[in-house]
């Protein structure tokens, strides 16, 4: 998933900046423009300032304020961080003083500093001491011979008369655009054309971009020593600043701008062969969406947004995904309503592409309106399929499990895979028997060595399922328990792949679960999970595996220290393959070991704690955030410390709020915690009324909620029994 490659991006990041500074070499990041950056990079600022693992190293972050307001990207994320508890220092570098611009000024013309106060007084008066306008009149006063080299005089000298009534714009901008107004036509019409080309361009694409149009045999060498543009010494130029582009960009009358980018996007189209297209097609797509107002052939309509899908497609495999969604909606916005009928492969791609950018970049409302239509219009099921993929993930992501399980659910029928809707006992009991007699005979090694599913449509139904676990675990656990068994069936009859680990596992754990208590054989299912894993090299599920094998199987049978490490290592795996959400699962199973059965020193769980919160909320985790903020505030209340761990991670929170809010939205695992944390400090504090109160508080909840523990159960199900039992 796209998301996931986002993360281990972020993560990766982030493991090498922690491994560069120390307290003796301390690191220092300038990042400078934040004010353009995509929310790519503003992730992975937020991450490393909020990393508790990274030391001795500062941020240093420049952007134009003028250009952010309150609702900008980056506005939203210093926010973020600020309520994370990371100190921001803001500091506004102004305008250069007279001094400095009297000293600049002295430094250029090489002449004494009093001799060139006149001159830098009413230069810093005109330009208000910003240093690019300072520079950009300097220039253009000398080229109007205001300021000039005297042979007889041997220096510079300067009309301070004439100087003093030069009108001139207060923008930088404007004065630059107003400066290159005066240069000759054909060096304006080549600055017009570098402008359109975007902030770096090759030597060929505006020479094919300018066709017929005359702009000088110099004309970029001539852009170089005006200081206009750089180059690398070959045939790439990029302007030397933004606003130098910008001013370039003003030459151009604005309601001429769509009419020229047009052009010369058409140009290029036509111009640039098949074989090298793939090298220009951002250039070309760029220029022609910026004047696509202005097509009316239905033809040519289809043709550009083809030309968007080639583009979004090709970035897209480069894992830029809000690049890819500006193309592949451009491309979209192009179709008409027919499109559906007369540009068919078309249409269906775009909205494939796109659903699969948006995933990935979190805009599920979007996707979720753009999934309507190829829902509807789609010619067969199996062009669905990945709009559905993207969906029920997004469903999920968002929290909208039953949205999700009934999406599921259709595609599953659709499948040849049918799951009730109702689960009555008749129903669990010939599920129940379905999946053993498919399992009966079946050695750990004939299981493994079972060959690999080839069936497309199984393997569809198999990813489904998967989608369906986690949604079904909170919010519908007998309906969990059937997908379990039917990935376990699949499994047998048709075959392996990555997700069939998972299965094993999920089923190890409804055999070790109150139902079964079978834990020789959920041990065994457990090694067949790990094993599979391994052999098909699927070390990318290892989080989901490892979170179920070693928090609700091997602690029947192993000593409960063992699976510390096993736990510490998914949280690793999970972040390095984005994973992020059993990432925190494992790191919550490690803190439910350590402190209910390792016996592990409550301060140093509580820093821990602290720490791996944080990690938490980074990655959005917000159930498993709650749940890890339970134990910090247990441990608080166990070492006397009148401290609210809730409120220093959520702001404003208590353990009211919190069963509030576990109660309202059905998080039965929140909520059984909570009374679970509760009882066990009130026992550990000798108060066994109150203790006995919250037993019988919890047992109205399992009524509320019959089946909830018969997935799995972790170590705290052992410590909450005999505290139970007294």
């Amino acid at each position: 998933a796209g998301n996931a490659l986002d993360q281990r991006l972020k993560y990766m990041f982030c493991k090498l900046i922690s491994a560069i500074p120390c307290r003796s070499q301390p690191l220092v990041l300038v990042l400078d423009d934040l004010q353009w950056a995509d929310e790519m990079t503003l992730g992975v600022i937020r991450m490393l300032m909020t990393d508790p693992e990274i030391h001795h190293f500062l941020l240093l972050g420049c952007y134009r304020e003028n250009e952010v307001n309150d609702s900008h990207m980056l506005s939203t994320s210093l926010n973020v961080i600020r309520e994370q508890g990371i100190n921001i220092m803001t500091i506004k570098v102004g305008a250069i003083e007279k001094e400095s611009t009297n000293a600049l000024i002295s430094d250029v013309m090489c002449l004494p500093p009093n001799l060139c106060r006149p001159l830098s007084n009413v230069v810093h008066r005109k330009t208000g001491g910003i240093i690019m306008f300072v520079l950009r009149l300097l220039a253009s006063l000398n080229d109007e011979e205001l300021i000039w080299y005297s042979i007889k005089s041997r220096r510079w000298m300067f009309d301070l008369q004439k100087i003093e009534l030069k009108e001139m714009s207060e923008d930088v901008v404007k004065h630059m655009t107003e400066h290159m107004g005066r240069l000759p036509r054909k060096m304006q019409l080549g600055l017009k054309l570098c402008a359109c080309l975007g902030p770096s361009f090759d030597a060929t694409i505006l020479e094919k971009a300018r066709k017929d149009a005359t702009i000088g045999d110099d004309f970029l060498e001539s852009c170089v020593e005006d200081g206009f543009l750089q180059t690398d010494g070959g045939s790439s130029y990029k302007w030397s600043h933004d606003q130098v582009q910008q001013a370039a960009y003003g030459l151009i009358p604005l309601q001429k701008r769509e009419k020229l980018h047009l052009l010369i996007g058409s140009r290029l189209l036509l111009s640039i062969p098949p074989s090298e297209m793939e090298r220009f097609i951002f250039h070309v797509a760029d220029n022609i969406n910026r004047g696509a107002r202005l097509l009316e052939d239905l033809e040519q309509k289809y043709e550009v947004a083809e030309l968007n899908l080639r583009a979004g497609e090709k970035i897209l495999e480069r894992h830029s995904f809000q690049s890819s969604v500006k193309y592949l909606m451009a491309g979209i916005a192009l179709l008409e309503n027919d499109s559906w009928e007369k540009k068919y492969g078309l249409t269906i791609r775009l909205h494939d592409a796109a659903s699969e950018a948006l995933c990935a970049t979190g805009d599920f409302p979007k996707l979720t309106a753009l999934a309507e239509k190829p829902l509807i219009y789609a010619r067969c099921f199996q062009d669905k399929l990945n709009i559905y993929n993207n969906l029920v993930r997004a469903l999920s992501s968002s929290g909208e499990n039953e949205e999700c399980i009934s999406r599921c659910v259709s595609v599953l029928s659709q499948l040849g895979e049918f799951l009730p809707k109702h689960i009555t006992p008749d129903i669990y009991r010939e599920e129940v028997a379905k999946v053993k007699q498919a399992l009966i005979g079946q050695s750990k090694q004939d299981l493994l060595s079972l060959p690999v599913m080839t069936e497309a449509k199984k393997l569809t139904a198999m990813r489904f399922l998967n989608h369906m676990l986690m949604a079904t675990y909170s919010t519908n656990p007998p309906l969990n328990l059937l997908v379990v068994f039917r990935m376990v069936r699949m499994t047998v009859e048709f075959g392996v792949c990555s997700i069939s680990a998972i299965a094993f596992s999920c089923y190890g754990a409804w055999l070790a679960s109150s139902l079964n208590d079978d834990y020789d054989n959920a041990l065994t299912m457990g090694r067949v999970a790990s094993d599979l894993m391994k052999k098909l090299g699927s070390v990318e599920i290892l989080p989901r595996v490892h979170a179920v094998v070693y928090g609700m199987i091997n602690i029947y049978k192993e000593p409960w220290q063992a699976s510390l490490c096993k736990h510490s290592e998914a949280f690793d795996a999970g972040l390095m393959f984005g994973d992020m959400e059993y990432a925190v699962s494992n790191i919550a199973f490690y803190h439910t070991l350590a402190l209910f059965g390792c016996g592990s020193n409550l301060q140093e769980s509580s820093h821990s704690l602290q720490k791996h919160i944080k990690r938490g909320l980074q990655y959005n985790q917000l159930i498993m955030v709650k749940t890890m903020a339970v134990y910090e505030q247990m441990t608080f209340d166990l070492m006397g410390l009148k401290k609210n761990a809730y409120d220093s991670h959520f702001g404003g929170w208590s353990e009211d709020a919190v069963l509030d809010f576990a109660m309202k939205n059905k998080i039965t695992n929140l909520s059984r915690g909570l009374y679970q944390k509760i009882r066990y400090v009130k026992y550990m504090c000798g108060d066994m009324d109150a203790a006995a109160k919250h037993y019988d508080l919890q047992q109205e909840l399992y009524a509320n909620c019959a089946g909830q523990a018969t997935n799995g159960r972790t170590v705290f199900f052992f410590i909450t029994t005999f505290i139970d039992g007294l």
